[in-house]
C-alpha cells in the first residue's frame, strides 16, 4: 500500500536535509518524505504525486524562499493537494510577517528555526498536521449529492447544516444538465428541492434537518433515557462543560438543535484564542473539541429542538419538540446566542436569497467578482470581512457605530485596513435590501446626515446582536430583562435568596434559579462574550456539577 507523503520545501539543501532526516526519524516507518529546494520544484513534485494518486499528508514550507515564498507556494499548492495539512518554517525575525500572511492561506501552524529539540518543537506540530489529515482527509468519501436552487432559501439551510457538520457534499444547481437528470431520476420536481441523494441512493424531497441529521449517519437519539448530565448547546461552553464531564466519568449527553460550533464554529479565524498563535478556524476548534467529548465517551445528539425543562424531584427532565424526553441529575444550559434580526425593509423575503445570519462559509464560492456587505462592527463581523474578502471583488463593512475600536479587537482593525478590497463605513446602517427573487441591491443611510446611498450587491451577512433565544425557559429559571439567564450572586437581592429556591445555601457561581441547572457562556447574564471564557465556564459549570452532585 502507497505510503502517503509529508513534503518540506526549503531553498536552504543544509535545512531541507535537516528537516527530511528529523522527520524521516520519526515518521519513516509509516510515510514518505519527500523534499524540495524551491517552490517551483514542490508543485511539480506535487502534480507528480497526484497523477500517480499518493496522498500528501501535511506539507512544510519555508516562508522566505527567493522567486516563489513561502506563503505563494502553499497557496497555489492548496490547489493541488486540498487534503494536505499546512505548516510554514520561519525565522524569529520573520514571525510578525508570517503570522500576517497566514491569513491569506489556512496554514496550520508555523515553526521558528531552529526547532531543535524536534522532540519539543518539530514534532508536535507534525503530529498534529497528521492527525488532522487523519480526520478529515486520509479517505475518499462517499459524498452526499443536493440538487437545488441557487436562491431557494431552503436549499441554502440545508446545504449550511451538512456544511456545518462537516458532512461531505456536492451540489447540482436544477438550472444544470446534471442537476435535471438528478431530479428526473429521482421522479422529482423544482417543488421538491432541495432534493437530498443519499450514498445509497435514497432520495429525500424536501427534507427536515432532522430528516438530513438521520440520512446521513448523525447521532438523533439519545442511548438511554437517564444520564448524570445534560449539556444544552454545542457551542464552546457547551462542548467544553461535554469534555470535562466525560472526562471525569460522568455519563454525559449534549444536544444540539443544529451543529455543534455556535457561532464560533461559523468564524473564519479566531486569532486571539490561547494556544493557537497562528490561529484556528472556528470549524477547526469545534471539530477537534467535538472528537474529544466523543473520546471520553459523551453523546453528540444533533438536529434535536429543546422546548422544556421541567424539575421532577431530584431529576432534571429535557423535553424534546417530538414530545420524548430524557432526564438527568444535572443539567448545563449552553444554548448561546443568536444574530438579531436586522430590521429593515426587504431583508426578511430575502433571508437565504442573498441575505445570511453569520458568514455562511458555504456561500463563499458564489462571491467571487461580486460586491459583499458585512454588517456589525463585532470580531465576527472581522473575521467574515477577512475571509470573504479573498472571494470577492469588494466588501463593505457598515457599522452603525462611529469606529470600530470600542466593539473590534485591535488585530482585526489593522487586518482590515491591510486588506485593499475591503472599505469600512462607520456611522452607517441597512435602511432596505432590494431585489427580484434574490438580493440585487442595498440602501445604505448615513446616520448622521440621514442621505442615503443605493449600492449593487450579490449578498449580505448580518452580525449584529445577541439574542438569547430562551423563550422556552419562560417561567422555569429567572432571566433578566434581555432574556439572558441569571446565575449565583445575581439570583440574590438583598440577601434575599430567589423565589422558590429550595436549599439551605445560596446558589453557586453558575447556577441558575433551579438547583443542579448550571448555565455557561452568552447565554448567561453578564458573561464575558468571547470564545476563551465560553470554554472556561463550561469547564468550571462541571465543577460545581460535582459539588451538587455530593450534596445529593
Amino acid at each position: 500500500m502507497t505510503k502517503p507523503v509529508l513534503m518540506t520545501v526549503d531553498d536552504d539543501p543544509g535545512v531541507s536535509r535537516s528537516v527530511a532526516r528529523d522527520l524521516r526519524r520519526r515518521y519513516g516507518q509509516d510515510f514518505r518524505i519527500v523534499r524540495a529546494e524551491s517552490g517551483r520544484d514542490a508543485l511539480d513534485a506535487l502534480r507528480e504525486l497526484t497523477l500517480r494518486g499518493e496522498p500528501v499528508a501535511a506539507i512544510l514550507a519555508d516562508y522566505r524562499m527567493p522567486e516563489m515564498t513561502g506563503i505563494e507556494f502553499l497557496e497555489q499548492a492548496m490547489d493541488i493537494a486540498p487534503h494536505a495539512r499546512r505548516a510554514l518554517l520561519t525565522a524569529y525575525a520573520d514571525t510578525d510577517a508570517a503570522i500576517q500572511a497566514i491569513n491569506v492561506v489556512d496554514v496550520d501552524h508555523y515553526l521558528l528555526k531552529p526547532w531543535d529539540p524536534p522532540e519539543e518543537k518539530l514534532y508536535p506540530v507534525v503530529d498534529a498536521l497528521v492527525e488532522t489529515w487523519r480526520a478529515v482527509g486520509v479517505k475518499p468519501v462517499d459524498e452526499i449529492r443536493v440538487v437545488g436552487h441557487r436562491w431557494s432559501a431552503e436549499c441554502f439551510a440545508a446545504r449550511d447544516f451538512l456544511a456545518r457538520n462537516s458532512v461531505p457534499y456536492r451540489y447540482y444547481s436544477i438550472d444544470e444538465a446534471e442537476g435535471a437528470r438528478l431530479l428526473e431520476a429521482a421522479g422529482a420536481s423544482e417543488a421538491d428541492v432541495p432534493l437530498l441523494i443519499t450514498t445509497d441512493g435514497t432520495a429525500l424531497r424536501s427534507p427536515t434537518e432532522a430528516e438530513i441529521a438521520a440520512a446521513v449517519g448523525l447521532t438523533t437519539d439519545p442511548a438511554g433515557d437517564f444520564y448524570d448530565l445534560i449539556v444544552i448547546g454545542g457551542g464552546p461552553a457547551g462542548l467544553g462543560s461535554a469534555v470535562y464531564g466525560a472526562s471525569e466519568g460522568l455519563r454525559t449527553v449534549l444536544v444540539e438543535r443544529q451543529a455543534t460550533g455556535g457561532q464560533a464554529g461559523q468564524s473564519s479565524r479566531i486569532e486571539n484564542y490561547l494556544g493557537f498563535p497562528d490561529g484556528v478556524s472556528g470549524a477547526q476548534l469545534t471539530d477537534r473539541a467535538r472528537r474529544q467529548a466523543a473520546k471520553f465517551g459523551a453523546e453528540v445528539l444533533t438536529a434535536r429542538d429543546v422546548i422544556a425543562l421541567e424539575a421532577r424531584g431530584s431529576a432534571r427532565v429535557v423535553k424534546f419538540g417530538d414530545g420524548s424526553e430524557i432526564a438527568a441529575h444535572s443539567v448545563v444550559l449552553a444554548t448561546g446566542v443568536s444574530y438579531r434580526s436586522l430590521d429593515a425593509p426587504g431583508v426578511a423575503e430575502l433571508t437565504g436569497r442573498g441575505v445570511f445570519y453569520g458568514s455562511a462559509a458555504t456561500e463563499a464560492p458564489a462571491c467571487g467578482g461580486q460586491h459583499v456587505v458585512i454588517v456589525g462592527g463585532a470580531n465576527s463581523a472581522g473575521q467574515a470581512a477577512v475571509f470573504f474578502s479573498r472571494h470577492a471583488a469588494k466588501v463593505t463593512v457598515a457599522v452603525r457605530g462611529p469606529n470600530l475600536e470600542a466593539s473590534m479587537s485591535s488585530y482585526l482593525i489593522k487586518q482590515l485596513e491591510a486588506i485593499d478590497n475591503i472599505v469600512v463605513r462607520t456611522g452607517t446602517e441597512v435602511a432596505e435590501a432590494c431585489g427580484d427573487g434574490h438580493l440585487q441591491r442595498l440602501v445604505l443611510s448615513d446616520r448622521t446626515t440621514g442621505e442615503k446611498e443605493s449600492v449593487d450587491a450579490a449578498s449580505m451577512f448580518v452580525f449584529i446582536g445577541a439574542a438569547p433565544r430562551t423563550e422556552w425557559l419562560d417561567g422555569v429559571v429567572v432571566r433578566d430583562d434581555k432574556g439572558f439567564v441569571r446565575t449565583g450572586p445575581d439570583l440574590t437581592v438583598d440577601g434575599v435568596l430567589p423565589p422558590g429556591w429550595p436549599l439551605d445555601r445560596s446558589p453557586y457561581h453558575l447556577e441558575s434559579s433551579v438547583p443542579g441547572v448550571f448555565v455557561a457562556g452568552d447565554v448567561r447574564s453578564e458573561s464575558v462574550k468571547r470564545v476563551a471564557s465560553a470554554v472556561g465556564e463550561g469547564a468550571m459549570a462541571v465543577t460545581l456539577v460535582h459539588r451538587y452532585l455530593a450534596e445529593q
